[in-house]
């Protein structure tokens, strides 16, 4: 999507190796005018971070990937550029009762991803990734090096959730390990349209964010083969992660949710770090595959997101999933993650990251394409099913991830000074109430905007 022959190309790529060359690059970047866009891991759905309608270079930070972990203290140091899965996997070489609330995408960079909250299947025990960050190690538009201590509690909240290449580049994290059982269940039961997918989707959503914070469940939505030659149906695949035995989970679910249908040989003890490779649809040996950068296809993809605080109907349901049989749907998915536990205890302003209590569950909805000329077809149906779910999305203020950023719900102007009622147009959406706290400290951190892109925190004043 972003490597056509009419994409805006960079001056220049630079690979900093050291604190003194993302400096420079700041300082150079400034004195010729260049626009700096920040690159941790490549997975901004948008573009935003290695992509710009004004001349620009990009600070990519493939090589800041060092992962510390210290067991006996249950904390890491990681840096920007490192993935996800670099993180997990080296937790999991030093132990296997430690862990980290993040995402399932082992190739995701670990600095985007915490600066824009980070959610996953440990989130209903233990929160958001940007939750548990603890330090980190900032330069920001002077070329100023800080830490927790010198940046200030304002800034040091914002960068957690807010979008730290807002405010300035991090270049290192530190967080705090959480606790995890040598050996989780995790379990699949597919359900497509001719197996009652719509009663039991309808039947989950009222019970999945009351389960134990110990289970993680998600529902994941696509369009598959029939058993009809020729014809498509539906499949409504029910995953589940538990920090414990096959023997506790499944008298758990068969009490609470017995309309899944749940049986022992849906389910699989693992370690934790091998249930990340599960949920990621890879092999869970060898772990090492965490490692690798390009394992997983790499597809042209538009997201959007929404947060669900009342069941929808079954009528409702059944519009929803009837639009997978459409056009444009053959790599389309929608990622239906419970919400609780952890998550309604943390108050909303805690983090830049607001979308917590009362939440039922997370939709994360994608379409992918391999041919250009399919673009527009399927770039359509993700927005007609985007307005399709109006009907059920949160109300007064419709909520959406920045982790999964959409240039649908407005941008910056690409020159020229933004106002702060034309950001709150997509910033409301992202942060709510938060959205003024982070105006105030880009104001503080970052007046001249050096740091900007199409969804960055604008400035109070006009540079």
């Amino acid at each position: 999507r972003f490597s056509t022959p009419t994409t805006p190309k960079p001056y220049a790529i630079i690979t900093p190796r050291k604190t003194s060359h993302v400096q420079s690059t700041i300082y150079c970047s400034k004195n010729h005018g260049f626009q700096l866009r920040i690159r941790s891991g490549g997975h901004d759905v948008e573009g935003v971070s290695y992509v710009s309608q004004v001349p620009f270079v990009i600070l990519d930070l493939v090589n800041f990937r060092d992962v510390n972990v210290d067991t006996k203290n249950e904390v890491a140091w990681v840096q920007s550029g490192a993935t996800t899965g670099e993180l997990y996997y080296g937790i999991a070489s030093k132990t296997q009762t430690l862990g980290f609330p993040a995402g399932i995408c082992h190739t995701i960079g670990i600095g985007g991803h915490l600066s824009g909250g980070g959610f996953g299947i440990l989130g209903r025990k233990y929160g958001l990734a940007a939750d548990h960050v603890i330090d980190a190690k900032l330069v920001d538009a002077n070329g100023r090096v800080l830490h927790r201590k010198s940046m200030g509690e304002d800034l040091f909240w914002a960068i957690r959730g807010g979008g730290g290449n807002t405010f300035g580049v991090v270049l290192a994290w530190k967080i705090k390990l959480v606790p995890v059982p040598p050996v989780v269940t995790v379990f699949t039961v597919n359900k497509n349209l001719e197996q009652n997918a719509t009663k039991t989707f309808h039947r989950w959503q009222y019970i999945a964010h009351k389960l134990s914070r110990d289970l993680f469940t998600t529902v994941w939505v696509m369009k598959v083969n029939s058993s009809q030659v020729g014809r498509k149906t539906v499949l409504a695949s029910f995953k589940g992660m538990f920090l414990g035995r096959i023997d506790v989970l499944i008298p758990l679910i068969q009490y609470a949710f017995p309309e899944l249908g749940l049986a022992r040989e849906n389910c699989t003890e693992m370690s934790w770090v091998q249930s990340v490779l599960y949920f990621g649809a890879l092999p869970i040996e060898p772990v090492e595959i965490l490692l690798n950068r390009s394992a997983l296809p790499r597809l042209s993809l538009k997201a959007k997101t929404d947060y669900i605080r009342e069941p929808m109907s079954e009528t409702g349901i059944e519009g929803f999933m009837n639009m997978f049989l459409e056009e444009g749907t053959d790599f389309a998915i929608t990622m239906i993650e419970a919400f609780g536990g952890k998550m309604d205890e943390i108050r909303e302003n805690e983090i830049p990251f607001p979308h917590r209590s009362g939440i039922l569950f997370e939709s994360v909805y994608i379409v992918q394409w391999r041919n250009e000329e399919d673009a527009g077809l399927c770039i359509n149906w993700i927005r007609r099913l985007y307005s399709y779910m109006s009907s059920y999305a949160s109300k007064s203020l419709r909520g959406a991830y920045y982790n999964y950023k959409d240039l649908d719900l407005g941008t910056n102007n690409i020159n020229g000074y933004t106002s702060y009622e034309q950001a709150s147009v997509w910033g409301l959406k992202y942060f709510r109430n938060n959205f003024k706290r982070l105006v105030r400290i880009k104001t503080m951190i970052d007046p001249m905007n050096f740091f900007s892109n199409e969804q960055s925190i604008p400035p109070l004043l006009s540079p």
